[in-house]
């Protein structure tokens, strides 16, 4: 049973010592914040795995484990990897070959191929991420003895650790052969974030009792295939053709590939070489070659306790990068030209000392693991988007570029990632804009075959911005393959416009908003003019066959009608989308507004239709006045969550249990994560409610917040997103309970809550997400208008919090405490800006500093 502390005479903290799980003030808190006996035990399981599978760490910078765990191995690759925006590598191990346990990935961004597979009786292309040669393949053994195994060896250490301040991973172990010899490994690798198409790993042996020959094998590996995700393997996955292979000279060889359709050739080059005392020094070797795979096997004389360095430095390069000849030509040149792997290490190190001055978060905390966490998420978020994402033409994919989890394609989790970049480093946030202007013509063709003006973007988006939801999708739990129809979640556009709008609001860019953003906007406000349809009684416009965010309802039980008609979430923030359209036109200066409407042919009836329906969409209400998520959620039956969590356990993925049971979440009053609530994870709650307002709907704090009581009781949380908006909409309500939701967001994937996902890849949206809660939320972070507002709101456990954000040219730092916030900009040539904290207002200049009271109102200049 779950322990429920009634705190009625303040004594909170005390009844948290005592074990209780909860603390309220009232028994009444209980209902609104919808933690059923089920959902906290899930929790308590989480934080468990927590404390088990990730090792306390001896300081915030780094992920720590103190053994091999096979059963935990996928997990740690995921977390483990290492990548600089151009590619990743997971952090597998260098001497094995993916089997149940293992696998190796190496995926560069944006690197999509598509393959034909016969599934229930049909053919259904898929496109995918493609996993390319791994590059990492070291063996190793006692000449005359076994290759070490470490699923075999009597291994006496064996301690990974992850430095997320200078990005490298670090593996120590000792192990014992049959004949008692013991042997010392350390290594070490990164890849560059300084030189996108370099990385290195060093494996330093040391006989500790003994003294022989010693053999090294360090090649190449194109015999790849894609089958990281275990209910994808009946699908085809084998995307890569060999070209060539080839022994360079005495220290390096070469692996040449293509994929099979989109005919992207992939080159690597790899030089070996052993180093005594930091020297480099001659060795005995020869070349091994099967088809697809090169290396150079060392055979190198070790004395006891003087250790050698076997050192391997690799190149990667593909035929879509700029500024090269050929990409075979090419990588065999960046390694011949290529520093020895401290050099380079220190060009990366310092690389990532740059990027954690501009984007590091410091937050001192009650609980250490909080920050180290938060430090892991936004080491992952620089290692998918970096400056060497800038000429790539790719997107940001919802599970980063660290695994073939929803094939690595883009989804509207872009939501969700953005505003980290928007304030931390806007022209990064700006190349995911571009990714989405440059396949504006496919959206425009998108809308068109589905009987639309304007511009549809793809629930999931890859190389060419066609649609690439799947048609089918497997129910492991079933086994049965079911028809796919995600692709109705219409909702993306509404992330794209949103973005658009706060890089605009950041920037104040009036030739972004001309050159791609104002069109945007337009075109997507035309697909959501054309979609919506006008019901003369009673006087609304209507929003028919889409899905929102909760993915358990598709359409109507019994229905063949597709899609929901309706929902709240989206026809609130199409309203929303209308007017900043709307808006753009006005922002512009008048000579790029007329340019602007004679390029896109704008018509003033279109732009009279778009005034009418701010004014007159349909937003439908339980009789109670609670938000209603879609018209006909509250006639569905409600939902048996005490006798499923008692059957099952863990019922996140509530479709999956339900399906095979032959049942349909379609039929009942439950939400896989946030729908409504997305209106306040976007929306103040003063903006929902003007909103509504202009619409004909007077809607009362006190209903906002029943609403979000009533959801968060009918929520399994099956997505990792649904825990950071749960915690973004309880901040202004119930801070502590907001606290709890993010923690359990901050678990998502180093505690891996949905057990085994996060080995197929990292949930990019939610670390963003919580992040985001930290920098925005907590703080109340906005630009609106021409003012950066903070409406600060720190929870009790954050004693103080700093960071920097970049607005209209200045670099403003943002330093909190519990009763004051100081804030300055660099020196620089920017304009002064608006600084408003809660009602107080002040001019910033460059270089000066102003310090808030947030006790009683005052500000201190300087």
């Amino acid at each position: 049973m779950a322990a429920i502390g009634v705190a009625r005479l303040g004594d909170q903290e005390l009844l948290a010592r005592a074990g209780a799980d909860l603390v309220v003030t009232t028994l009444d808190d209980v209902s609104l914040r919808a933690l059923a006996e089920g959902r906290l035990q899930e929790r308590r399981a989480a934080g468990e795995i927590r404390r088990r599978h990730a090792e306390r760490p001896p300081s915030v910078w780094t992920l720590v484990y103190d053994s091999f765990d096979p059963a935990r191995q996928g997990l740690r690759e995921a977390l483990c990897a290492l990548g600089n925006g151009y590619f990743v590598t997971r952090g597998a191990l260098p001497e094995v070959d993916a089997d149940r346990i293992h696998y190796p990935g190496t995926y560069v961004a944006g690197l999509y191929n598509r393959l034909v597979s016969d599934i229930a009786g049909r053919q259904v292309e898929n496109e995918d991420l493609v996993n390319v040669p791994n590059w990492l393949p070291l063996r190793f053994r006692i000449t005359g003895g076994p290759w070490f195994d470490v699923g075999q060896a009597d291994v006496e250490e064996h301690r990974f650790e992850l430095d997320m301040r200078h990005g490298t991973l670090t593996r120590q172990l000792t192990w014992t052969d049959a004949d008692g010899r013991r042997t010392s490994v350390v290594q070490r690798r990164f890849v560059s974030r300084k030189d996108e198409h370099l990385a290195g790993l060093t494996t330093e042996f040391t006989a500790e009792n003994w003294s022989g020959t010693f053999e090294v094998r360090s090649g190449l590996d194109g015999r790849i295939v894609n089958a990281g995700v275990k209910r994808y393997r009946d699908l085809n996955g084998h995307h890569l053709t060999t070209l060539g292979q080839a022994e360079v000279d005495n220290e390096t060889v070469d692996l040449y590939v293509e994929t099979t359709q989109s005919r992207v050739r992939i080159a690597l080059a790899a030089r070996t070489r052993l180093l005594r005392d930091g020297e480099v020094t001659e060795v005995d070797r020869s070349l091994l070659e099967e088809p697809g795979f090169v290396a150079h096997q060392l055979t190198i004389p070790l004395e006891q306790g003087h250790p050698a360095t076997v050192e391997k430095i690799v190149a990667l390069y593909t035929s879509r990068d700029c500024a090269i000849a050929e990409s075979r030509h090419d990588a065999r040149l960046a390694v011949a030209r290529a520093d020895d792997f401290a050099g380079l290490l220190a060009r990366h190190e310092g690389a990532w000392r740059t990027a954690w001055n501009r984007f590091d978060i410091e937050m001192d905390s009650a609980n250490e693991w909080t920050e180290t966490v938060l430090h892991l998420h936004i080491f992952h978020l620089l290692q998918t988007v970096s400056p060497h994402t800038a000429h790539l033409d790719v997107g940001v994919p919802a599970r980063g570029w660290h695994g073939e989890a929803y094939r690595g394609h883009i989804f509207w989790d872009e939501l969700f990632i953005f505003p980290f970049f928007n304030f931390q480093r806007p022209s990064l946030a700006g190349t995911l804009l571009e990714y989405r202007h440059a396949r504006i013509a496919a959206a425009r063709a998108a809308a068109r075959e589905a009987g639309f003006a304007g511009a549809m973007f793809p629930w999931q988006s890859g190389s060419n911005g066609r649609e690439e939801t799947q048609q089918l999708h497997l129910n492991p739990k079933s086994g049965r393959w079911l028809p796919d129809r995600t692709h109705l979640q219409r909702h993306v556009n509404i992330a794209i416009a949103y973005n658009v709008w706060q890089h605009y609001m950041v920037t104040g860019s009036i030739g972004f908003l001309r050159f791609s953003g104002a069109e945007l906007l337009i075109e997507i406000a035309r697909f959501w003019s054309s979609i919506t349809t006008y019901r003369p009684e009673p006087d609304r416009y209507e929003i028919h066959g889409v899905m929102g965010p909760d993915e358990y309802h598709e359409g109507y039980p019994g229905s063949d009608e597709q899609g929901l008609r309706n929902n709240t979430y989206t026809n609130v923030m199409v309203v929303w989308v209308l007017l900043r359209a709307l808006q753009a036109l006005e922002e512009l200066p008048p000579h790029y507004c007329q340019e602007l409407i004679e390029e896109l042919t704008i018509r003033d009836e279109e732009l009279a239709r778009w005034r009418d329906i701010t004014r007159k969409m349909k937003v439908v209400f339980h009789a109670d006045g609670v938000l209603t998520q879609f018209e006909g959620y509250e006639q569905l039956p409600e939902f048996d969550w005490e006798g499923y969590r008692a059957k099952y356990g863990n019922i996140q993925r509530l479709d999956r249990v339900l399906e095979a049971e032959g049942d349909s979440t379609d039929r009942y009053k439950v939400s896989k994560q946030a729908d409504v609530l997305m209106l306040l994870f976007l929306l103040s709650r003063h903006e929902l409610r003007q909103l509504l307002a202009d619409l004909g709907y007077e809607v009362s704090d006190e209903q906002l917040a029943r609403t979000v009581g009533y959801y968060l009781e009918r929520t399994s949380h099956g997505s990792t997103l649904s825990a950071v908006v749960s915690a973004w909409v309880l901040a202004r309500y119930h801070p502590n309970e907001a606290w709890r939701f993010l923690l359990q967001a901050l678990d998502s994937d180093v505690a891996d809550v949905q057990g085994g996902t996060t080995a197929e890849g990292i949930h990019l949206g939610a670390m963003a997400g919580t992040v985001d809660l930290v920098l925005r939320c907590l703080t109340g972070l906005r630009a609106r208008g021409q003012v950066l507002r903070f409406e600060p709101a720190l929870p009790p456990q954050v004693k103080r919090l700093r960071f920097s954000v970049h607005y209209r040219g200045h670099r403003v730092e943002a330093a909190f405490t519990e009763d004051r916030l100081e804030v300055s900009s660099r020196s620089g040539p920017a304009a002064p800006i608006t600084i408003l904290v809660r009602n107080q207002t002040v001019e910033l200049h460059p270089g000066t500093r102003h310090t808030f009271s947030l006790d009683h109102g005052g500000n201190r200049r300087g």
